[in-house]
């Protein structure tokens, strides 16, 4: 099985050297040429043009930063991709976009999956993303050694476009979470209930979440802030969220009061903040 990653900073670099130091022969693609140099001096073949790459490799791991950007890679690639390859599109896209992709490749030969990934480069460099999947459950089972090199846990949850459209509901939960146990450890330090131990007290009931039992302790009581996602990254995640709901002509209410949020944190948290930093920031209203 011939491997190559198109996209091959933070996430995409991380993986790669993962799968070199796992004895892998690896090709790689990145429009950056300092990426390149850097993925050249980790023992990774570079490749002029993504074209080239796909003609080179059997299995091509995207990890892209939107689904535009997927869509145009996908264009380049097509007509190069050797019979039967297999796209694994680790990016952060849209449900849309694989399905068309998806479809794509059921008229010309290539299998598609969609298996977007979360944990971070950390994660990423040690092989331990949890990886959720779309698509037909043969063409996974064809790259299981591959996906399993690379994740601690997958999650078949669908058809095409079903692993873009369940990573969107989880990094909605998790932005909202973000907001919501910050205003909650604000009211039990109003409240005189001392911050370590009101998490404990959280962790222990039913309304810890990811972000009580990991960020918290982990980034934001220590003041670490420095996960390796940022809040544009996020502020992307909200927004996909948005557009999800409003193509499916679903209402969330709450939700938006907590997009309204992120948004307007954008004027004293830039993006290349750690995103846990949204727990720092508070409406006008609430600060008054």
């Amino acid at each position: 099985m011939d491997i190559g990653i198109i996209g091959c900073g933070n996430m995409g670099g991380g993986m790669a050297r993962h799968l070199l130091e796992a004895g892998r022969t690896l090709a790689c693609h990145d429009p950056d040429p300092a990426t390149r140099a850097a993925m050249a001096d980790a023992g990774a073949g570079i490749t002029d043009s993504a074209a080239d790459l796909a003609a080179r490799t059997d299995v091509v791991v995207l990890s892209l930063p939107n689904g535009a950007i997927v869509r145009a890679v996908m264009a380049e690639i097509a007509g190069h991709l050797r019979p039967g390859a297999t796209l694994l599109d680790t990016s952060t896209s849209d449900p849309e976009t694989s399905q068309a992709l998806y479809a794509q490749g059921q008229a010309e030969g290539f299998h598609f999956i969609d298996g977007p990934v979360s944990g971070g480069p950390i994660a990423a460099r040690a092989g331990a993303m949890t990886m959720l999947l779309g698509g037909e459950g043969d063409a996974i089972a064809a790259i299981r050694p591959l996906i399993d090199l690379l994740t601690a846990k997958t999650v078949h949850v669908g058809g095409a476009g079903a692993g873009h459209a369940a990573k969107i509901v989880n990094n909605l939960l998790c932005a909202a979470n973000l907001v919501l146990v910050a205003e909650a450890m604000r009211l039990g330090a109003a409240a005189g209930v001392e911050a370590e131990a009101l998490l404990e007290g959280i962790n222990a009931g039913s309304g810890r979440s990811g972000v009580s039992e990991v960020n918290y302790p982990k980034w934001v009581l220590p003041g670490a802030f420095d996960s390796g996602f940022s809040m544009g990254l996020m502020r992307k995640d909200v927004r996909l969220a948005r557009d999800l709901a409003a193509g499916a002509g679903v209402e969330m209410p709450g939700f938006e009061t907590i997009a309204r949020i992120w948004a307007d944190s954008a004027g004293t948290l830039p993006d290349s903040e750690d995103f846990n930093r949204i727990t720092q920031f508070k409406t006008p209203e609430a600060g008054q």
